[in-house]
């Protein structure tokens, strides 16, 4: 089978870049054939007037447009498979591919489609104005604190709403969770064109009774919506316990001096140190205060047969089961959070069960074999679904 796959990078590496890599090579491992139609945010700065003209492309860009088909005319792809299309690539080839003949795969790895800036949330808080048509919320509320951005955001969500570009043009829809899938449906797409799909992880990293670690650990991007501020009060509660933070810290640099001395930031660090550190910890936690997609800290976290303490808070409980491989508590609350803490800490034995009972759970349902498993048979319910027309 020959997959183009179409994706714009943020720039910056992120999970949602490490997925989009694992599912490349995952399909050339299978003897596939993979045609990247990439574009990099990385680019907008040294392109002449490049916010401006990433501001429109993001809402058509006759660029991508022709590219799009000139791809489909020469490599005549058996499906193509979407990612992100914002901002230089634009929802503006989807028609090249109805047009085509080819039938289009979007993995929704976050709420973009549903939501201007893709979170559901501002202030600090879950926000859902912008549902069912009011993209006009993104610059009242000015959701990115730009109004520049904003007023971009809302108007490309409105223009691929208004065109239909995603409703008339994608096959099939692949949610990283069931809440995801019935937010899509609530917002008006076709319940019978979306599957669920969770990301996957390399299971390589054997079983090998790690130590059971003598800190709590976070990693990931270091930022408002992540509720780092929930994670610092609740480790001020526990202060005789040590909290360490991997992941770059520059959106909010005030936390280093603002940290009680139990609290300590790693910085990025590399996959190999990551899996030390992920290895070497008794619990790893995500105190995520918005609807997440499918954080990859999670599963990373169960393979190495930690217990995860994360926000009861959008699709999160489905991959972290209450008192089986990990705990939830109420996004925001401080003393819940350290009170679930306390009580793993406290109990050696439940932190190796509900670990062993992580682990067991990625070998079952996030592996690479079951992730091409469920992508074989979406890509075939599209090449289905494009007959049926």
């Amino acid at each position: 089978m020959k997959i183009c796959i179409v994706h714009n990078e943020y720039g910056k590496l992120s999970g949602e870049e490490i997925v989009v890599g694992n599912i490349r090579s995952l399909l050339e491992e299978h003897g596939h054939e993979v045609i990247p139609f990439f574009r990099s945010s990385a680019e907008i700065p040294s392109m002449l007037f490049g916010n401006i003209r990433a501001f429109f492309n993001g809402i058509y860009s006759v660029h991508s447009q022709r590219k799009m088909r000139q791809i489909l005319q020469r490599e005549q792809p058996d499906i193509v498979h979407i990612h992100n299309l914002f901002p230089l690539i634009s929802p503006s080839i989807l028609p090249e591919c109805k047009k085509a003949g080819v039938p289009a795969v979007m993995t929704v790895h976050n709420y973009r489609l549903i939501c201007s800036n893709g979170l559901y949330m501002t202030e600090g808080h879950i926000c859902e104005k912008c549902s069912y048509g009011n993209e006009y919320w993104c610059v009242i509320r000015n959701c990115e604190k730009n109004l520049f951005k904003s007023f971009g955001y809302a108007l490309r969500n409105y223009a691929s709403r208004k065109k239909r570009f995603f409703l008339d043009n994608i096959a099939i829809y692949a949610a990283l969770t069931e809440f995801q899938r019935e937010k899509l449906i609530m917002q008006g797409f076709p319940r019978d064109k979306i599957v669920v799909i969770p990301n996957m992880i390399k299971t390589d990293i054997t079983s090998t009774q790690s130590p059971l670690g003598d800190y709590i650990g976070f990693a990931g991007r270091i930022s408002p919506e992540k509720g780092i501020s929930t994670l610092m009060n609740a480790a001020r509660m526990c202060d005789d316990i040590s909290f360490k933070l991997a992941g770059n810290y520059d959106k909010m640099p005030e936390l280093v001096s603002q940290s009680p001395k139990n609290f300590e930031f790693l910085g990025h660090l590399d996959s190999s140190n990551l899996n030390r550190f992920l290895s070497l910890s008794r619990i790893i936690v995500l105190t995520s205060i918005c609807y997440e997609g499918f954080p990859m800290l999670l599963a990373e976290a169960m393979i190495h047969e930690k217990p995860v303490i994360c926000s009861r808070i959008g699709g999160l409980p489905e991959i972290v089961e209450h008192g089986v491989n990990g705990l939830l508590f109420e996004p925001g609350n401080a003393e819940d959070l350290a009170d679930k803490i306390r009580y793993l800490w406290d109990r050696p034995e439940l932190c190796r069960k509900m670990g062993q009972a992580g682990r067991e759970k990625v070998l079952r349902e996030y592996s690479s074999e079951k992730y091409y498993e469920r992508l074989m048979d979406c890509y075939q319910k599209a090449v289905e679904f494009q007959r049926s027309k």
